[in-house]
């Protein structure tokens, strides 16, 4: 108990000690280190320099925030939702985590307010308040422990940002969103059941797989063939948006087919 009113204390804002106040008003408690928080805050294109002479980015808290995050979800959704079966829940962890509502609610936040970034990149790079959040969730996770880190996103981000409701209620068509790309890019965008069977409980399983231009590109599994196409389709424009190059080389295709030439194209990749 003193042990922990010493930390309280310590931490409290005194003259030079603005950047715990700053924090505080995001967070809800003062950081014991606040040098994650710093480091969360800053972008990749603006690293800073930290009290121990090292010079750091938020990617690293970001990897680790974004496993945290996906884990304290799916604990919550698990205890709010008992009567959801799997793919429920795996939809709705996907529609929270999903780099557009992330985004939103580190604006609301205001930690967009706090982020140390380049301005010229600010244009060029509409998810680096999200990755900023995912990275401030891994401060938290570092400096207070799991405990704390649930309590913020579910106190913080859900209950004052986010509302469960609104999160069933609207529900994100990804194959829709990955047919509209292909039609916009003149790509044939083909979606197909690959096997099915049951699991140990006697439901159907589907396990489906998204071509865009008879390139395989990414693989999904659900209870449903809707279902199955949908995760397939959430992978592959997670792909598209991540892996700039394979991008390239489908759009390639689409200008190679003007001349009946789509053999020259780089664009095999596993399937994931």
């Amino acid at each position: 108990m003193i042990k922990k009113l010493y930390k309280k204390i310590r931490a409290i804002p005194r003259k030079g000690k603005e950047p715990y106040l700053t924090f505080y008003n995001i967070v809800g408690f003062y950081p014991h280190d606040i040098s994650l928080y710093q480091q969360a805050v800053a972008h990749k294109s603006s690293s800073i320099r930290l009290d121990n002479g090292k010079w750091a980015n938020n990617e690293r808290l970001e990897f680790l925030g974004d496993a945290i995050l996906d884990a304290i979800i799916a604990d919550i959704l698990y205890k709010e939702f008992e009567n959801k079966k799997e793919g429920f829940l795996t939809n709705m962890r996907s529609r929270i985590v999903q780099r557009e509502t992330m985004n939103k609610l580190a604006v609301e936040m205001g930690l967009d307010n706090l982020l140390v970034t380049s301005t010229r990149n600010v244009a060029h790079n509409t998810n680096m308040y999200g990755d900023a959040l995912e990275a401030l969730i891994a401060a938290i996770y570092l400096d207070q422990g799991y405990r704390v880190a649930k309590e913020f996103v579910f106190n913080t981000l859900i209950k004052k940002y986010l509302d469960f409701e609104d999160v069933v209620k609207t529900e994100i068509d990804f194959k829709s969103r990955l047919i509209e790309w292909g039609q916009k890019h003149k790509l044939e965008v083909r979606f197909d059941v690959i096997d099915s069977y049951y699991d140990s409980k006697h439901n159907p399983i589907f396990h489906s797989s998204v071509l865009i231009a008879d390139v395989e590109t990414a693989e999904g599994v659900g209870y449903s063939k809707k279902e199955s196409h949908q995760r397939a389709a959430e992978k592959a424009l997670k792909i598209l948006e991540e892996d700039l190059h394979f991008k390239k080389s489908l759009l390639d295709m689409s200008d190679d087919a003007m001349g009946d030439n789509k053999e020259d194209v780089d664009a095999k990749r596993p399937v994931i």
